[in-house]
């Protein structure tokens, strides 16, 4: 397998999922999670969870804000997976949020912020 050099070495299993899932926004993170089939999010939640102390442990060798270009497509990683979390965790795998009023009328004030 060829890896394209995207994120820190020993994450080099994650590089699939950059294309998809290593969004700077929340905004972006959301749209993905909302479009995305069950199957898509379970198969990320479930690649992703058993890394997660892995990554927040390398993440924590740098101050916020002042991550390496790696290091921070893993971050965005690790948001798009607190991203998909609930609705794997709480709603069944549902890409959005039952019984509720559309997501769509929701505006994050910083939801074009990177991070």
């Amino acid at each position: 397998m060829t890896t394209q050099n995207l994120l820190p070495e020993e994450f080099e299993a994650l590089e699939p999922l950059v294309a998809l899932w290593a969004l700077p926004t929340q905004n972006e993170r959301q749209q993905r999670r909302i479009s995305s089939a069950r199957t898509a999010i379970k198969s990320f939640y479930d690649t992703m969870l058993p890394q997660l102390p892995a990554i927040l442990k390398k993440l924590d060798e740098f101050p916020l804000g002042q991550l390496p270009e790696k290091e921070s497509r893993l971050m965005t990683l690790a948001l798009s997976l607190a991203e998909v979390a609930p609705h794997i965790e709480l709603y069944g795998g549902d890409p959005k949020v039952p019984y509720a009023f559309d997501e769509a009328r929701l505006v994050a004030e910083h939801g074009q912020l990177a991070y």
